[in-house]
């Protein structure tokens, strides 16, 4: 069987899965049971290619629209045509001069002219009753006529499945479809021959029994599309920065209205139609609306921004124009039908196993009917009334086909695909609570055998929570007070230097210092720049006197590539200067000169390289950041479009940046090296600070390297397969370098590999991981679209979580595997050697639609949905083939002396399986311990299902026993039953005692 499952079921992976494999599987499974069922969270590819095909169209319709309204305005403005705009009366009662459709034009069609007549930007604003500094207000009253006029920034969904369309998808079984017919014909006859409501039992037992099966089943199935229901609401929720009455605030993208200004920065989705305000360097990428890679420059003179691109480069202030359905992006998903997440490894080759049972399932189904149908045969010949056929002779052929159809039911195991995506759903529920989002379900599953995760420092292994510690200017260091502030530290720097300190950390920054609500000051940026601008307030500055002194000219933001960013300024008293911050050691690379004690510009000597070179380190060492500021003057001329210089800078100083690492990081790693996975550590740091976090998390060890990236990117392709599995710390790495390390793990060295990333350009590594791994916090919204789970805390200890929940995914299947499968073969061992020794089978139909009930659905619940345990991130778990039991000794075994002992014995062989099946279903509990009881009260649902399992079957021995053909039993034989059942349980713990392997 397994060279079975590798040759036809393996070439679906985790991740990229090419259309044609995904194809090749499901020609595969030509015998299923249920189709709906089976495949419903399987990809549906026709509606993918239909969605691509659409997608595609659309693209090239807006693609071609918008170059039409350029070359129409183009000619329009040629003539110089004028154009009169009239207000709608409701939009003018509303206080607004402007409709949404006549928004949705500008924007849309690009149209610069339209732009013009409302007054540009700054008149679309007055229009839309905002304020392109404080936005608009948050009155209650005022917002929900805004939303009246111009509509919420919502997309058309399409409606929830009701229970009851699962109901109707449990019916499409093939399988009990003929048993309806087969019950309806056993109720036409019966009533015939033996009159109602005799004759009606065997057929109402039936359709009772596919009633109950179906409707459980379409229970399960609902309560898990409401699972994850709510998982797609948590995926899409993101979260801009506006302004609103003044003040800067974190709203839902779900509540943003026209109106409304929007900060964006590098590596945000925009979130709706709008226009640029103001801002650097925007580069936006249109490639999920126009089909076009080449990003798209987004100025003063291209003010246009659409909802759903990205922001690649720079950032911006935007005011909203058009939300929700009026965006072309709503018009795009409008259009689009989802064609579902692709399957995970574990449900194919599940699939695979469904289909091998099932065909052997089928053959035995046809043999046990071929031999009680011969048996009935020779028993007519033997009585000489094989030319009378009677109604009851018909009657137990049908049921001889009811079996013959119950056993292809229980021997198919349908339900095995279903458990690994009930278990993956359990699983990503959990981790929801324990702050990890999964975006695709093969990410769960394939967390459980990653062997090596590399992660970032900043924010994952350290808090991120920075504070400026020690800085280094004018050649003095010192310690920054930040409980007291720094007066002495001020007081100590030349008046010239600190000038220049000042300038450049508030103007030479992605962050801001704004006033919020109840007048408190708020730092808003990356923590590293919220460190660096604190700093400057600790030292006296005043960020918006700094910002109005001097005019930004143009910016360069950080860049993680060149880890630097600058900005050239234009100067009151009249030139340009250009302020320049990053990595160290690269900065003072680009310095030829530096502020000595007295303020004074000097040539950058040996001495004071030396000294500067020798504090870096000293910082580094002591597990700080350390950041150089430095500037250049530049003349009088400067153009906008003009590089920003890389050499000749003047050095400022060297700070030192404290980022505490995580509590429990030290621990979490020592978890993941004795459950076999390596953690590495990826970070754009200087190798001495990166060394020292390491050394402390545990991560570097004596026998471990740490490198940096430049020196990486020179191996060769042989060195990189020596050097890289001894590889622990990667310092002042490139995202192209922790993309290589990541490539090489996988491909070379056949590991399954977890990366972290956070940035923009972080995505390539993201998606060529087995788990891409973006943060919640401090990720951008490029990085968790490439990534396969968020972590919302940002927090190393929530991946080692991740990877629990993993193998906890792994070992419930198996459980439920071996659970499934011994009871099938039992189930088919039972009926078929009985119906060959006897000529009947023990085991009813609706009895067997009981016992597969309990199996397939209540057993996936019971089973997939265990909570991992402490254990399980010790060694990796090894599977173990269950135990199976049955007992058809005769009746003089149990001196069966009744007046019906052929029923009494069938009870009792009932009655016996389903215990078998109950005491089995607490053995798989653990795979490989013995005890199998610990923990097993903490799972609410195991208990809930085993103990409706053991009362219903009561009530079906004790009060059913006219449909279920049953009889009820005294207090011994419910004795022998419950022993003979517990058996197993002994028995399964020996056999976990032998060593496999």
């Amino acid at each position: 069987m397994e060279n079975y499952l590798n040759e036809n079921f393996s070439d679906v992976k985790a991740k990229n899965t090419s259309e044609e494999a995904l194809q090749r599987w499901r020609k595969l499974c030509g015998f299923v049971k249920n189709k709906k069922r089976r495949f419903r969270f399987t990809a549906n590819l026709s509606k993918r290619f239909e969605a691509e095909a659409i997608r595609r169209s659309n693209q090239e319709k807006f693609r071609v629209a918008v170059l039409v309204s350029q070359a129409a305005l183009q000619f329009i403005h040629g003539l110089n045509l004028s154009s009169e705009y009239t207000v709608p009366e409701e939009v003018a009662a509303s206080g607004f001069q402007i409709c949404p459709d006549e928004l949705g034009s500008i924007v849309e069609g690009h149209d610069i002219k339209k732009l013009k007549v409302h007054g540009g930007v700054e008149g679309i604003a007055e229009k839309l009753s905002t304020s392109i500094t404080d936005g608009i207000s948050t009155s209650e009253h005022l917002l929900n006529r805004r939303k009246e006029i111009y509509g919420i920034n919502k997309f058309t969904e399409s409606p929830a499945r009701g229970f009851w369309v699962y109901v109707w998808e449990a019916l499409h079984d093939m399988t009990l479809m003929i048993l309806a017919v087969c019950a309806l014909v056993s109720l036409v006859v019966g009533i015939a021959t033996e009159g109602w409501p005799k004759g009606a039992h065997d057929g109402l037992g039936i359709v009772m029994s596919i009633l109950l099966v179906v409707f459980v089943t379409a229970t399960s199935d609902y309560k898990q599309s409401l699972q994850f229901k709510d998982l797609d609401r948590e995926k899409k929720k993101i979260t801009v920065q506006v302004a609103r009455n003044g003040f800067r605030r974190k709203i839902s993208i779900y509540d943003l209205l026209p109106g409304d200004i929007v900060h964006l920065c590098m590596g945000d989705q925009v979130p709706a139609d709008g226009l640029f305000v103001s801002g650097f360097s925007v580069l936006i990428n249109e490639s999920s609306l126009t089909g076009e890679s080449e990003p798209v420059n987004v100025n003063a003179l291209n003010p246009f921004l659409l909802s759903g691109t990205k922001v690649q480069n720079g950032s911006c202030k935007m005011l909203v124009t058009t939300v929700g359905m009026r965006t072309q992006w709503g018009k795009l998903m409008a259009t689009l039908s989802e064609g579902g997440d692709d399957e995970t490894p574990l449900q194919v080759k599940l699939n695979g196993v469904a289909t091998i049972i099932g065909k052997i399932g089928l053959f035995f189904a046809v043999v046990t009917f071929a031999v009680m149908v011969q048996g009935l045969f020779t028993r007519k010949l033997q009585e000489g009334t094989h030319w009378t056929w009677s109604g009851d002779d018909a009657l137990e052929i049908l049921e001889f086909f009811a079996i013959a159809v119950t056993i292809v039911v229980v021997a198919v195991p349908e339900g095995l695909p279903l458990a690994v995506t009930l278990s993956l759903a359990f699983a990503m529920k959990k981790m929801m609570n324990d702050k990890a989002l999964v975006r695709h379900l093969a990410a769960c599953e394939t967390m459980g055998s990653a062997t090596s995760i590399c992660s970032d420092k900043t924010g994952t292994l350290t808090t991120n929570h920075m504070t400026v510690l020690k800085a280094c200017i004018c050649e003095e260091i010192k310690e920054v007070d930040n409980s007291k502030g720094t007066p002495a530290f001020g007081s100590s720097i030349p008046a010239s230097a600190s000038k220049l300190l000042l300038q450049s950390i508030f103007n030479n920054t992605g962050g801001e210092v704004v006033i919020g609500e109840g007048n408190k000051t708020e730092i808003l940026g990356t923590p590293t720049e919220t460190a660096i601008l604190e700093f400057g307030l600790l030292l006296g500055g005043d960020f918006q006197a700094e910002r109005q002194a001097s005019k930004i000219v143009k910016v360069e933001p950080f860049n993680s590539v060149k880890k630097q960013m600058g900005v050239v300024i234009e100067l009151p008293e009249g030139g340009f200067r250009v302020h320049c911050k990053g990595a160290s050691e690269i900065i003072l690379a680009a310095c030829d000169k530096f502020l000595n004690s007295n303020g004074e510009v000097v040539p950058l000597n040996e001495a004071a390289v030396n000294h500067l070179n020798e504090t870096i380190e000293k910082f580094a060492s002591e597990a700080l950041r350390t950041l150089c500021l430095a500037y250049m003057e530049i003349g009088n001329e400067f153009s906008a479009d003009a590089p920003i210089p890389t050499e000749g800078y003047t050095c400022i100083g060297i700070v030192g940046i404290k980022d505490p690492m995580r509590p429990g990081v030290k621990e979490s790693v020592a978890i993941c090296r004795s459950a076999g996975i390596t953690v590495r550590m990826v970070t754009g740091d200087n190798i001495n600070t990166a060394k020292a976090i390491a050394r402390e998390c545990g991560i570097l060890t004596d026998n471990g390297i740490a490198i940096e990236g430049p020196e990486f990117r020179e191996k060769s392709d042989e060195e990189l397969s020596k050097l890289i599995p001894k590889i622990q710390v990667m310092a002042r790495s490139s995202p192209m370098d922790k993309h290589t390390l990541v490539k090489h793990l996988r491909t070379t060295l056949g590991e399954v590999v977890a990366v972290t990333g956070d940035g923009t350009n972080d995505a390539p590594a993201l998606h060529e991981a087995d788990i891409g791994l973006a943060m919640g916090i401090a990720g951008t919204e490029v990085a968790k679209e490439s990534a396969d789970v968020i972590i919302l805390d940002d927090n190393f200890s929530t991946i080692v979580t991740v990877a629990k929940w993993g193998r906890s995914v792994y070992i419930n299947i198996q459980k439920f595997v071996q659970f499934q499968l011994t009871v099938n073969v039992v189930a088919l061992i039972v009926n078929f050697s009985s119906a060959c020794l006897t000529g009947n089978a023990p085991l009813t139909a609706v009895q067997l639609l009981w016992v597969n009930m309990i199996m397939d659905t209540l057993g996936a619940l019971a089973l997939a949905t265990e909570p991992p345990n402490g254990d399980l991130m010790k060694r990796s778990p090894v599977g173990r083939k269950g135990n199976f039991i049955s007992n058809t000794r005769g009746k003089a075994v149990f001196r069966l002396d009744g007046p019906d002992p052929d029923l009494i014995l069938n009870t009792l062989i009932f009655n016996t399986f389903v215990f078998c099946q109950v005491f089995n279903e607490i053995s798989s509990r653990e795979m490989e311990k013995i005890n199998v009881f610990k923990g097993i009260l903490k799972n609410y649902v195991f208990v809930a299902v085993l103990t409706c399992t053991v009362l219903f079957q009561i009530i079906i021995i004790e009060l059913l026993g006219t449909f279920a053909n049953t009889t009820p039993l005294n207090l011994q034989q419910w004795f022998v039953s419950i022993l003979l059942g517990f058996l197993g349980m002994p028995i399964a713990a020996v056999l976990k005692l032998i060593q496999v392997g």
